[in-house]
C-alpha cells in the first residue's frame, strides 16, 4: 500500500520496518470509532466553510459505506496497511478519489488516535461498568441467602471471631462498588476530545473543536494542543483502576480456592467451573478461579509497561506511545473476561454452611466476647484480656473448648462469671450483638443488603 506520508522520504521502508513500525493489528479494532470520527470532522469542515455540503456529505456517505461493509463482512480490514487511520483513509480515496483526500486537512494521525482511543474506551469502560454491577449483583444475591450462616473470620489466616457469610461476601460487594465508582471517574476525566490539536501546535484553520466535541459525546474539548496530543494519563488511570479490580478478583479467587479445598470446605464450585486432573481422578481442580488469580499479574504488567514507557519522553507525540494500545487493550480483554467468568462461577457455587458452623465452633473465636462479658461487669478490658487468655490457654491444654468448662471452673479465675455466660458466648449471641454500623450482626448486614438492593436498583435504572 503507498505510504500517505510519502514526500519528505520515498516511503520505501523495509517490509521489515514496515510490519515493525505498523499498529493494525492493535488499532484495528477501532475502526468505528475512527470512521464516526472522520465523520464528525467532515461535518465540521462543512460547518466552518472549509468544505462544502456537497463534499462532506460525499465524503460522510462514503465513510458510512466503509463502515457498513466492515461491519457486514463484505470489506476485510487489510493487515497490510500502516494502522487504521490510513486503511480508511485508502480505502475512502480509492472510493471518491481526490475528495477523500480533503478529509484530512485541518487534521493529524496525532489528535486523531488520541480521539479514537477516548471513544474506544469510553464504550469499553461501559462494557466493565455493566460486568462490576453485575458481580456485586451476584455477590448480593448469594449474600441475601446466607445472612444468617456463621462461619469463622479471620486475621493473619487464623480464626478470629464469628461472622456470617454474607458479611463476608459483601466485603467484596463494597470492593467492587468502589471499583465502579474508579471506571466512572476515570471515564469522566478521559471523556474531553483532543480533535483539532492536529500534530501539536493546532491549525490555521478556522475549525470548530466544540463542533466535534459535541458530536462524538465529549464533555469537552482539551485545552492544550500540546497536552491533547501527547497526553496518555488516561491509559495509565484505566490501567490503575483495572489492576486494582484485579487485586480484588485475585483476592476473591484466593478465597474461593481455600474454601473450595478438602481442608476447608466451605464452598463446592459448580462442575462447569471446575476441572479434573489427568491422573488423580479424585480431583476437582478452581481452575477458572486459579486463573483469574493470575491473570491479575498480567494486568499489573500492562501497567507497569505504560508507565515505564510513558516516563522518559518528551513532549509532544513520539512512536513509543504506539505501545499504549497493545497494553491497554490486553487488560481491558482480561478485565472483562475475568468479570464474565466469575459472575456466573459465584452465583452456581454451593455454600456448606454446616462445614462453616463447625469450623467456627474450634479456634475459640468467642474468646473476645468472653474478655467482654468480664469487662461489662467491671473488669477493665486488659485484665478481662488476660484473664481470658489463661482460660483458653487451660482449654487447649485439656482438649476442651469455652463451652465445656463449668461454671465453677470459671469462677475459679474470676468471681464475676454468672450462668448467663455462656448464653453470651454462644456463637449465635456473638454474631447478633454486633450491633455496630456495618458489623457482622444480623440486622445489621441485613441493613448491607438493603443499600446494595438501593445501589444496584440506582445503577440498573429500574
Amino acid at each position: 500500500m503507498a505510504k500517505m506520508w510519502a514526500g519528505r522520504t520515498t516511503g520505501n521502508t523495509s517490509a521489515m520496518a514496515d510490519d515493525f513500525n505498523s499498529s493494525i493489528h492493535i488499532d484495528s479494532r477501532m475502526y468505528r470509532e475512527d470512521i464516526k470520527g472522520s465523520m464528525a470532522h467532515s461535518a465540521m469542515l462543512a460547518e466552518v466553510g472549509i468544505l462544502t455540503s456537497d463534499e462532506a456529505d460525499g465524503i460522510i456517505a462514503a465513510l458510512e459505506g466503509i463502515l457498513a461493509d466492515i461491519e457486514s463482512g463484505k470489506l476485510e480490514i487489510d493487515m497490510t496497511a500502516e494502522d487504521i487511520h490510513m486503511f480508511v483513509e485508502s480505502e475512502l480515496t480509492q472510493r471518491i478519489g481526490d475528495l477523500g483526500k480533503k478529509l484530512h486537512t485541518a487534521r493529524s494521525r496525532n489528535d486523531q488516535v488520541a480521539v479514537d482511543m477516548r471513544l474506544y474506551m469510553r464504550g469499553k469502560c461501559e462494557e466493565i461498568e455493566t460486568l462490576l454491577v453485575d458481580i456485586i449483583d451476584a455477590i448480593v444475591s448469594v449474600a441475601a441467602e446466607h445472612k444468617y450462616d456463621i462461619m469463622p473470620g479471620y486475621t493473619h489466616l487464623q480464626r478470629a471471631q464469628p461472622i456470617v457469610f454474607a458479611h463476608h461476601l459483601l466485603a467484596y460487594a463494597e470492593m467492587f462498588k468502589r471499583d465502579l465508582s474508579r471506571v466512572e471517574d476515570a471515564k469522566a476525566r478521559m471523556n474531553y476530545s483532543p480533535l483539532g490539536a492536529c500534530a501539536l501546535a493546532g491549525t490555521t484553520y478556522p475549525i470548530s473543536r466544540e463542533m466535534t466535541s459535541k458530536a462524538l459525546g465529549f464533555t469537552g474539548y482539551s485545552g492544550n494542543s500540546i497536552d491533547a496530543v501527547s497526553d496518555r494519563d488516561f491509559c495509565a488511570e484505566l490501567l490503575s483502576v483495572f489492576s486494582i479490580i484485579m487485586m480484588h478478583l485475585s483476592r476473591f479467587s484466593e478465597e474461593i480456592i481455600l474454601w473450595s479445598s478438602w481442608e476447608f470446605s466451605y464452598v463446592e464450585l459448580d462442575d462447569a467451573y471446575t476441572t479434573g486432573s489427568s491422573i488423580m481422578p479424585q480431583k476437582k481442580n478452581s481452575d477458572m478461579a486459579e486463573l483469574v488469580r493470575g491473570k491479575c499479574g498480567r494486568v499489573y504488567g500492562d501497567l507497569m509497561g505504560t508507565l515505564t514507557m510513558l516516563k522518559g519522553l518528551p513532549l509532544a507525540y513520539n512512536k513509543d506511545m504506539q505501545e499504549d494500545k497493545e497494553s491497554l487493550f490486553d487488560a481491558t480483554e482480561t478485565v472483562e473476561r475475568c468479570l464474565e467468568i466469575f459472575v456466573p462461577m459465584i452465583r452456581t457455587m454451593k455454600v456448606k454452611s454446616d462445614n462453616m458452623y463447625r469450623a467456627a465452633q474450634k479456634g475459640f473465636i468467642n474468646a473476645t466476647d468472653l474478655a467482654d462479658y468480664l469487662t461489662k461487669r467491671g473488669l477493665p478490658f486488659r485484665s478481662a484480656y488476660k484473664v481470658t487468655g489463661t482460660i483458653v490457654s487451660e482449654c487447649i491444654g485439656r482438649g476442651i473448648v469455652l463451652e465445656d468448662m463449668t461454671l465453677d471452673e470459671y469462677r475459679s479465675h474470676s468471681e464475676l462469671f454468672a450462668e448467663d455466660l455462656y448464653e453470651e458466648i454462644s456463637l449465635k449471641t456473638c454474631v447478633s450483638k454486633r450491633i455496630s454500623d456495618g458489623a457482622t450482626g444480623y440486622k445489621s448486614v441485613e441493613t448491607q443488603i438493603e443499600n446494595f438492593y438501593n445501589f444496584l436498583k440506582e445503577k440498573k435504572g429500574n
